[in-house]
């Protein structure tokens, strides 16, 4: 147990529940995570070299995607390998400024991710409504400033929380009922929950969640507008196809997020909480770059010529 007097969280340490409850799943929970985690560190990296690799490749959208990525390998490897660690030892233990740095990069990479997803959104738009003037809008000077915005607002979001967490005192248990550190197990053991954090954190989920759903869903009903004047069907399909990926990825992402935190205050919250955790941070990166390559063809041209010829 963790004493009350005075802050003493600098030099406390947690211990992370994760799944040790479930002690005859903990091999095979292993092996699944593992191979999630391998798929996503190739699938991300190997999506960013193919990029990269291509000239074909080399415009705004798989600029953007090459990003969109980075963030996930970021994210997932922020979490995952902590996570597989706990499985396979029984010290599942994490120091508080260890916690406190977890939590930070999850939110810089959380943050970077919802609004890539929207700079994506804003680039089909472009590409869609106004064709002719592509490739003059979406200049390199635009791509990286949309490209910086997520990376810089991600980052204020989290020193923000991560400068008042780090004021808090721990007390009773030191127990976190999560596999890794999320701003509500943090709370949970703090002797206090002062409410200017809570107010923060719910300001900042809030904005960014609605401000980013609205960009994206107006950008969409102009883009299902433009794409339902067209003439040539053939033209109508092949517009919708763009969209297919990006909008199967924002529903999987935001419709994750939106279920983790609308969940009841239930005796069964702890367990929901943990599942959806999985999902959007360690199963979406892995995700992403499936959702992307199985559905583009230049990608899955790009592979098969370097599985053809390697060098």
């Amino acid at each position: 147990m963790i004493s009350a007097e005075g802050n003493q969280s600098s030099g406390s340490n947690f211990i992370l529940l994760g799944f040790s409850e479930y002690t005859d799943l903990q091999v095979p929970l292993f092996l699944v995570f593992l191979t999630i985690y391998m798929v996503t560190v190739l699938g991300n990296l190997g999506m960013i070299m193919i990029i990269k690799v291509n000239l074909k490749l080399h415009t705004p959208m798989y600029y953007f995607l090459s990003h969109l990525s980075f963030v996930d390998f970021c994210y997932s490897s922020t979490v995952t390998p902590k996570l597989l660690e706990n499985l396979v030892v029984e010290d599942r233990t994490i120091s508080f400024t260890g916690c406190i740095m977890q939590f930070s990069f999850v939110c810089i990479f959380a943050v970077a991710e919802t609004f890539m997803l929207v700079v994506m959104a804003y680039d089909r738009f472009v590409a869609i409504c106004n064709p002719l003037l592509y490739t003059v809008v979406m200049s390199p000077k635009l791509c990286a400033s949309l490209v910086a915005i997520p990376y810089v607002w991600g980052i204020f979001c989290s020193l923000i929380l991560t400068w008042f967490l780090m004021g808090l005192s721990i007390c009773g248990s030191n127990i976190l009922n999560n596999f890794f550190c999320e701003f509500s197990v943090i709370m949970s053991v703090s002797c206090y929950a002062p409410y200017i954090i809570q107010v923060l954190f719910l300001i900042i989920c809030i904005f960014d969640e609605v401000s980013s759903l609205i960009i994206i869903f107006t950008t969409y009903i102009l883009i299902f507008v433009t794409i339902l004047r067209m003439p040539s069907a053939c033209g109508r399909q092949k517009a919708f196809s763009t969209c297919a990926s990006h909008l199967t990825a924002i529903s999987i992402f935001h419709g994750t997020v939106l279920f983790l935190y609308c969940v009841p205050n239930s005796k069964n919250s702890w367990l929901i909480v943990k599942v959806g955790s999985v999902f959007y941070t360690v199963i979406i990166p892995m995700l992403n770059p499936l959702i992307y390559s199985l559905r583009n063809k230049d990608v899955k041209e790009t592979v098969r010529k370097l599985m053809d010829h390697p060098t």
